[in-house]
């Protein structure tokens, strides 16, 4: 594949690629209660300012007004806000509620519109699924080709299932709903599925500020089983040696930008890059989790 000092570098810059910011100085922190739950940029802060009865200022930030204590009327007073900045352009909603937490094991403090997360620098949590195979030859996995219709990563490489988790749900209840939805996979195979901790990263970007939260799986599947696309959001799935997966990732391949921390993450995992240097491996456990 290359070196194993190439190899760490080539796994590295995506580590890297996903956490871009240097420094959240410039932006101001966004509270609800005293939970500091997201980062707002200048120009978003500035059209808050125009909200004064749902948006306080103060010298530690910004923060949703006090008289707002309930989960439900903090989220309609969101919503509002939302559906006049998005009319405004600052950002496109997606009709998908997600909950809003200042950790990802916190409790739900209100309901935001997907669109608006990176915007508001909130917590986005969701679930991604390695389906891999043994065989004689090694560990082999399921890849989904998304559609190039999509918004995002038009037709590129991704986990045999993958999406965010909306409100309300669980990540084991969004693994059973988007393995169904994507993959056609029954719920008492999605259910076979064994948590392998998480992948986080902290990306500024076009949208605001990505501070993402993916809750990874590792589902054996039987050398029988065959993911088959459901909706539009896979073109086809195809089952490739995990070697060769791990080169496309350390080449810089067609691979959807987060999935590249996932699938490296994996291969630490099964012992992969057990090749490298044990500080090496060390420094990657590291840099996959830090949105947290």
């Amino acid at each position: 594949m290359t070196s194993e000092d190439g190899l760490f570098a080539a796994l590295w810059r995506h580590v890297e690629a996903c956490n871009n910011l240097a420094s959240p100085a410039h932006l101001l922190p966004f509270r609800i209660g005293e939970a500091q739950v997201g980062w707002l940029g200048l120009d978003l802060a500035r059209a808050l300012a125009f909200f004064p009865r749902d948006v306080h200022f103060d010298g530690a930030g910004a923060s949703l007004a006090g008289r707002l204590r309930a989960a439900g009327a903090r989220s309609d007073a969101l919503a509002r806000l939302v559906a006049a900045l998005a009319a405004r352009g600052h950002f496109r909603l997606r009709g998908e509620l997600f909950d809003v937490r200042a950790e990802p094991d916190g409790p739900a403090l209100a309901q935001l519109d997907r669109g608006a997360l990176p915007a508001f620098g909130i917590l986005s949590q969701g679930v991604h699924v390695n389906g891999f195979v043994r065989r004689a030859d090694g560990l082999h996995l399921w890849c989904g080709w998304r559609s190039r219709a999509k918004p995002v990563a038009p037709g590129q490489l991704d986990n045999i299932v993958a999406g965010g988790i909306p409100a309300g749900l669980t990540p084991e209840q969004c693994l059973v709903k988007e393995a169904a939805e994507e993959a056609s996979l029954p719920a008492g195979l999605a259910l076979q599925a064994v948590a392998a901790g998480r992948v986080s990263y902290v990306l500024a970007n076009e949208e605001g500020l990505r501070r993402d939260v993916l809750h990874c799986f590792d589902l054996e599947l039987p050398e029988g089983a065959v993911p088959r696309p459901n909706d539009d959001e896979v073109e086809r799935f195809e089952l490739l040696p995990a070697a060769e997966v791990l080169r496309i990732v350390a080449q810089g391949g067609p691979v959807k930008f987060n999935v590249n921390l996932v699938l490296i993450a994996f291969a630490l995992r099964h012992g992969l890059l057990d090749g490298l240097p044990e500080d090496q491996r060390r420094r990657l456990r590291a840099g996959l989790d830090q949105a947290g």
